[in-house]
């Protein structure tokens, strides 16, 4: 079984981060989604509310697959969390040139120290390259409509922690 590690703050889950998930599970067995927690950062969704949003999301999405993800959080270097989980490759999606340039730095990065785990480079949907969680969570606290950005369960989410 090829377990594949997708490891970031998912604060909110964006339909960037479904359409990578998607993505991932046609290369993979399973998906560990692997929440970072930072103590220095104080996030708009705990843990807890993120992981929850990440299941009721993939269920909507792709009921079939749900199963086939399991999240969990970490705190320290993503290949540590990785080889913990039993995985051999790292998801990360790419939505620009930018994110290429950084990506293949944080790639070799992590294969000089963990050369038993492969980086796979999944490209964004034309639909979802423009989409941040960063401009996610300021659209939303300013009033702004996120439907076209975000899963439902998380526009429902979001709307409850701005008050709507």
């Amino acid at each position: 079984m090829t377990i594949g590690f997708y490891p970031g703050s998912f604060d909110p889950l964006t339909n960037g981060h479904l359409d990578i998930l998607v993505q991932g599970l046609n290369v993979v067995d399973r998906i560990v989604v692997a929440i970072g927690i930072h103590p220095g950062k104080t996030p708009l969704f705990s843990f807890d509310e993120r992981a929850s949003l990440v299941r009721a999301a993939m269920a909507e999405v792709v009921p079939a697959r749900a199963g086939d993800i399991d999240v969990v959080s970490f705190s320290g270097l993503a290949v540590d969390a990785a080889r913990q989980n039993k995985a051999t490759i790292m998801l990360r999606g790419l939505r620009d040139g930018t994110d290429l340039d950084y990506e293949m730095q944080l790639a070799g990065m992590n294969g000089a120290m963990a050369p038993d785990i492969q980086t796979i480079f999944l490209p964004a949907s034309p639909a979802s390259r423009p989409i941040t969680a960063t401009l996610v969570r300021q659209i939303a606290a300013m009033g702004g409509d996120v439907q076209a950005f975000v899963p439902g369960p998380v526009r429902a989410a979001l709307n409850l922690k701005h008050g709507r």
